[in-house]
């Protein structure tokens, strides 16, 4: 790979403006993360959280946020106005009362900024899970046309530069033939994001039909489909399937197995079948391949929000932040 991807990821971005939002604003990775962000001048980070709490992250961190823009959700004079506006969107499913208690949520509250146009971006999961921070997301930005649900997809940067992504690694336990392709489509959409020409491998214990079962069913349904909607949206990457991994990865095994495929052996999205499998395959990758791992990225929203993992470290934050600004159309 000629160029880092978040090198190029971060020159396509720099001096933009773009406004990424953090509701976790007491925790000492964020707050690091944050004070490089703002001292290279990739984007404008906007901190949630009450000055004490973002304070003590800071000393503790050893940083400086001071001219970072900070927002505590509880005594911001927008809040009001944020109040009505959650109840239209909501549309009778909450009350004033009852948005002014889920507004005192920093991802919630995050949000509603996104939504409204006052940041362009968001990510939390640091010290919430990945329902805290996707429920909210759902609720008020909804999931684009096309996408009847939202995915997380992972970018796995390899030691020598390799770079895949894989999905879905964060949201959907399982899911039918129609979704596993509308997933494969977002993903290949969100590699694109990454500077990848995309060549999708829908995965499975079986290639081209070498096994029979529901399961290898699904997945060769799922390449049926999405290779419908490539064709009638007018998409140029390349998808096959079903296909084991190294029928995937490895160019004597995929000629060997799957001769005609132009994925095979060459593949570098991977579409998992079910949400154990994705998360498996891509933490054996981050342990003993020594890849990094950045997301999840949540795929299928209106507007970017992204997911940490609750063992991130302010690097990861760091990373995840310029993939989320990147996202921002």
């Amino acid at each position: 790979m000629a160029v880092d991807v978040i090198d190029y990821l971060r020159e396509r971005i720099k001096g933009k403006g773009i406004r990424i939002v953090f509701p976790e604003g007491k925790d000492p990775r964020i707050v690091t993360a944050v004070a490089r962000l703002h001292k290279e001048g990739i984007l404008k980070p906007i901190l949630l959280g009450r000055k004490e709490e973002i304070e003590k992250a800071s000393k503790e961190a050893g940083v400086d946020v001071s001219d970072v823009i900070q927002i505590d959700p509880e005594r911001t004079y927008i809040f009001e106005d944020l109040v009505k506006s959650f109840v239209e969107i909501r549309k009778g499913k909450a009350t004033e009362e009852q948005a002014r208690e889920l507004l005192k949520n920093v991802n919630y509250f995050g949000t509603m900024l996104v939504q409204l146009g006052k940041a362009d971006g968001m990510i939390s999961g640091a010290i919430h899970s990945t329902g805290d921070t996707v429920r909210p997301a759902l609720q008020i930005i909804k999931t684009r046309p096309g996408s009847s649900r939202t995915s997380g997809a992972i970018l796995m940067l390899g030691p020598n530069g390799e770079r895949m992504v894989m999905a879905d690694m964060a949201i959907n336990i399982t899911l039918d033939a129609q979704q596993v392709a509308e997933v494969a489509i977002d993903t290949a959409l969100t590699a694109k994001t990454f500077d990848m020409e995309p060549k999708v491998a829908m995965l499975s214990f079986s290639t081209n039909g070498s096994a029979s079962s529901p399961e290898q069913e699904k997945m060769a349904n799922a390449t049926k489909i999405a290779k419908e909607i490539i064709a009638k949206e007018g998409y140029t990457f390349e998808l096959d399937g079903e296909m084991q991994f190294d029928a995937a990865v490895a160019p004597e095994v995929g000629r060997l197995k799957f001769p005609n495929s132009k994925v095979a052996g060459d593949a570098n999205v991977f579409i998992f079948p079910s949400l154990e499998a994705g998360n498996i395959g891509y933490k054996i990758a981050q342990r003993l391949g020594n890849y990094d791992a950045i997301g999840p990225v949540l795929q299928g929203l209106n507007k970017p929000v992204n997911d940490l993992s609750r063992g991130c470290n302010a690097d990861e934050v760091y990373k995840l932040a310029i993939v989320t600004a990147a996202q921002v159309n």
